[in-house]
């Protein structure tokens, strides 16, 4: 059984830094890719960033220079570093895996596991 268990969110002012974890049992798809999605009150779950069996990751034009993708496959725990937070990176934030080697990381779609989401609120 597949679990995925998001940690690290909370409340920040802007300007200020976080770092989300998600720990990942139960997922043997090395090859897979996994990712993080955000989804702010009224609107649709958005990609973050996503990174590939091969250590390569894309991220969104909205967060690019700001958060980072990363993971250490020897602890099975995948990272989102958010720095320079702004009050519009509010949201509930999720981790997901996929079983495809080259994901979409806008497309929710393109995922199969999901993490129940951990809250971030950055104030102004």
């Amino acid at each position: 059984q597949v679990q995925l268990v998001e940690s690290g969110g909370g409340s920040v002012q802007a300007g200020g830094s976080l770092r989300l974890s998600c720990a990942v049992s139960g997922y043997s798809d090395s090859r897979g890719c996994m990712g993080w999605f955000r989804q702010a009150p009224g609107k649709d779950r958005e990609g973050v960033a996503a990174i590939y069996y091969d250590g390569s990751t894309n991220h969104a034009g909205s967060v690019k220079g700001r958060f980072t993708i990363s993971q250490d496959n020897a602890k099975n725990t995948l990272y989102l570093q958010m720095n320079s937070l702004k009050p519009e990176d509010t949201a509930m934030y999720y981790c997901a895996a996929s079983k495809k080697a080259y994901c979409r990381f806008s497309a929710p779609a393109d995922f199969v596991y999901w993490g129940q989401g951990t809250q971030v609120t950055v104030s102004s």
